[in-house]
């Protein structure tokens, strides 16, 4: 299908240049509606996630004529508005673009807040076009006019109301601008209806032409505070990796390998920040926090360096605050200024571009010939690793049911380069665990936890990268928030394939009763009322399967994967499985629960450590004086 062409008029040029050297600027005629299509076209933009409806339509209208005349950007009718934020944040993370959704006056605009908001705590970059009523009518309490410019104030980075069309080129080219700088976000632009019709000479707007007064992000590290880190990182003696959504927002996946390799720093990343280093790494720890690993939360607990690379020191990661990390210096470097510092005062904060900041870290070390010592962390090594081999992730085997665990060790084992997307709930947590793959192949809702997330955040990926295989792994409670957008996949034939891990419960609400409400399960147990998928997926033109054996699980992945075209893949699992390692409210993350050791090896002859010839007991797995794996 051809692209959408600009109209041809000369772009305007930057305000320094001599206005003798520019060619006239001849404006052409026309409405609102159809500066704002141009306006995305010049930004790139590709798909367009949205849903009709009354003050939005005369922009629906153009995008009509624009798609019949020249085929145009390609619009996704999605079912729910939430679908369409959602679709277009998945997009986003996927991409690493801006995503961009529409949604009409009223309860079109306030169905979209929790995309929004999602998007916001993730830092996700995206454009969200909402019509509003006709601008005399405006505080009148029109039919569907809702003040969603101050309903999501909290909840964007920017916000716009365009009064006269002849501004909205310039707001499209600074709402993008602002969305994908600095820390990402979604920016509202609120369209009046006769604003979207009123014609005008319009005049095209360059994209990263605007200059915005008060909004200059620092991109650049301060070369004082690098050279401090450098000093701190030389001489720790057991430091750590702290990695979070800033490392995937920045591109900083090779930059981090550089600078843990290049002094032995194991690596734990948060939700947000998994993907960001290779999880098949010697160095990798997996995820921290209160249901990470417990070689994570064993490390940050005992480390005297923290190095944070694009977090913010976030509850479910600290556990008790004052507790975390309570050894340590800290390094923290953020393109926030607003996180440096907020929750714990860092030794040495850097404000900048995260990759920027470690490529001039890792090019002063190379200047100055600095790098790790021989051995210079290896006792920390040897105990990390001790803590490995002790306290590894368990995956459950029962002998009548199947464990959550074993679908996603199994998906995972047939489709390792797929794009994730999840739910939230246990099932999350269970991927977050046991999935490795890479940079913006990880797609979950972290700050605001959002059900329903998932499937349409796998349409937006899908839609970004038709050739891969996308993968929604969700939970048989949040599964049903969003399922009507099985009629946009079956109308676009998006082959998205979604496990639904089905505890009939809503799991990690049933575990947190059973852990802290006295096993009271009020409200929590899902088991009667879910759809049967074969028949859902019939209903809808669309592939469904149900398996409830351990026998049937690698063949029906298999299946579900090999089937071309989307498909719903029921698993009934362990009913009562709970997700461990968990640490519980106002506990420090070395006060885990539910950890399991690995089971001793078999009684022989004692065992002399290689290194050090100590005597050790044939159970061990590393050395009692010197840490050495045995």
């Amino acid at each position: 299908m051809r692209s959408l062409s600009p109209i041809s008029l000369p772009q305007i040029e930057n305000h320094k240049q001599s206005r003798a050297s520019s060619p006239p600027v001849v404006p052409k005629r026309a409405s609102g509606g159809f500066a704002l299509l141009d306006s995305l076209h010049r930004h790139g933009v590709d798909y367009i996630f949205g849903y009709p409806g009354g003050a939005i339509l005369p922009i629906y209208d153009d995008l009509y004529k624009v798609q019949e005349a020249t085929g145009g950007m390609k619009h996704i009718l999605v079912r729910h508005e939430q679908g369409a934020a959602h679709a277009a944040d998945g997009y986003a993370r996927a991409t690493g673009k801006v995503g961009v959704c529409f949604g009409t006056s009223g309860p079109g605009a306030t169905n979209l807040v929790t995309g929004i908001a999602t998007a916001y705590m993730d830092s996700i970059p995206m454009v969200v076009v909402t019509g509003q009523v006709a601008r005399p009518s405006i505080g009148t309490d029109a039919f569907q006019e809702t003040d969603i410019y101050g309903i999501t104030l909290p909840i964007v980075k920017h916000s716009y109301v365009v009064r006269d069309p002849k501004d909205m080129a310039r707001i499209v080219a600074e709402a993008f601008h602002i969305a994908s700088t600095g820390r990402p976000g979604p920016v509202l632009i609120d369209v009046p209806k006769d604003v979207a019709l009123e014609e005008f000479d319009y005049v095209p707007v360059k994209p990263g032409s605007v200059k915005l007064r008060g909004y200059r992000p620092t991109v650049k590290g301060n070369p004082r505070q690098i050279n401090a880190a450098i000093q701190l990182i030389t001489e720790s003696r057991r430091p750590l990796l702290y990695v979070g959504g800033g490392a995937i927002a920045a591109g900083a996946h090779e930059e981090i390998k550089q600078l843990a390799e290049l002094f032995d720093i194991p690596v734990t990343t948060t939700l947000m920040g998994i993907g960001a280093f290779d999880e098949h790494h010697p160095l990798a720890l997996g995820m921290l926090g209160m249901h990470g690993t417990a070689y994570a939360n064993f490390a940050v607990s005992d480390c005297d360096l923290l190095i944070c690379v694009g977090a913010r020191f976030d509850d479910r990661v600290t556990g008790k605050l004052d507790e975390f990390a309570s050894r340590a210096k800290v390094i923290h470097i953020d393109i926030d200024p607003a996180e440096v510092g907020k929750n714990r005062i860092p030794e040495v904060p850097i404000v900048g571009d995260v990759r920027n900041v470690l490529v001039d870290l890792l090019r002063r070390c190379k200047e100055t010939g600095v790098k790790a010592t021989p051995n210079q962390n290896q006792e920390w090594l040897n105990l990390v690793n001790r803590w490995r081999e002790e306290y590894p992730l368990i995956v459950p085997h029962h002998p009548d049911s199947i464990s959550p665990q074993e679908v996603i060790v199994e998906v995972n084992s047939q489709a390792p380069n797929a794009f994730y997307t999840t739910d939230v709930g246990q099932h999350q947590m269970w991927a977050a665990q046991f999935l490795k793959n890479g940079p913006r192949r990880w797609i979950s809702s972290a700050g605001l936890g959002t059900m329903g997330f998932g499937l349409p955040a796998a349409m937006g990926a899908k839609v970004a990268f038709p050739d891969e295989e996308v993968i929604c792994i969700s939970g048989d409670a949040s599964f049903q928030m969003c399922l009507q957008e099985l009629g946009t996949i079956a109308q676009y034939g998006i082959n998205v394939k979604t496990i639904i891990i089905n505890n009939g419960w809503q799991g990690m609400v049933r575990q947190w009763q059973q852990a802290f409400y006295g096993e009271r399960y009020s409200c929590s147990d899902m088991e009667v009322g879910m759809p049967d998928v074969e028949l859902l997926g019939q209903a809808y033109g669309i592939k469904g399967m149900i398996i409830s054996d351990r026998s049937q699980l690698k063949d029906a992945i298999a299946e579900m994967l090999a089937h071309n075209g989307p498909v719903i893949l029921n698993v009934h699992v362990t009913r009562d499985e709970n997700c461990y390692p968990m640490v519980a409210p106002g506990k420090s993350n070395a006060q885990m629960v539910g950890l399991q050791k690995q089971p001793p090896k078999a009684a022989s002859e004692p065992v002399y450590c290689s290194n050090c010839n100590a005597k050790n007991a044939p159970t061990h797995n590393f050395c009692a004086e010197c840490g050495t794996k045995l």
